[in-house]
């Protein structure tokens, strides 16, 4: 059974894990995790990361630890990693790196439904997807071999490194699919059986 957190946004995570390296405030928080390409894996706007720095605070993981007043800028609150706030970030990692979860992705609701398609239309799609999926992990590829040739260490590019993993998984499923569809035997059964009664 997973365990209920204060705060269960993964952007939450993310925020706790900025500030083990300082005290920062909200809009630095947010810089820093497009410069670490965070901002890949976690859909986040402004509104929502100053609305979970308002719920970690609530939860006791940060604290304000100081108001920052200059000419040039608003008045900035700067957040500090609390002992707690330390506990949940490192308890939360180990979980999530540990127990694997059912994630639910929407293509595996498209998948349950394929049967639906005309083999023709569903092979033409899955194309069209295979192309996105092969663009997708060649512009990773590209962005990794940049960021290990500026110096970054490997343990930084990890989540890109699975990212590409799972899409050349996936495109290996799909090309799989693809030449299934267009089996004749599968083309004459599914016209046999649905003789044209689906498809908008």
């Amino acid at each position: 059974m997973d365990k209920r957190r204060k705060v269960a946004n993964p952007l939450a995570l993310a925020v706790l894990a900025e500030l083990l390296t300082g005290p920062m405030h909200p809009y630095e928080m947010g810089r820093r995790l497009q410069e670490h390409g965070k901002d890949r894996h976690i859909k986040y706007n402004r509104g929502s990361l100053y609305m979970v720095v308002e719920q970690l605070h609530k939860a006791g993981f940060v604290a304000e630890q100081e108001t920052v007043r200059d000419t040039q800028r608003p008045e900035r609150t700067l957040y500090a990693l609390t002992g707690e706030g330390r506990t949940e970030l490192f308890d939360w990692l180990r979980d999530l790196l540990a127990t694997p979860r059912p994630e639910y992705p929407r293509f595996g609701v498209a998948l349950s439904l394929l049967g639906a398609l005309p083999p023709e239309e569903a092979a033409g799609l899955l194309r069209r997807r295979l192309d996105a999926l092969t663009r997708e992990a060649e512009e990773i590829r590209a962005a990794v071999r940049e960021a290990a040739d500026g110096g970054v260490v490997w343990v930084f590019l990890a989540d890109d490194e699975y990212r590409v993993a799972v899409l050349d998984a996936e495109s290996r499923f799909v090309t799989g699919l693809i030449a299934s569809l267009e089996d004749p035997d599968y083309v004459r059964g599914w016209h046999e059986f649905f003789g044209g009664t689906t498809g908008a």
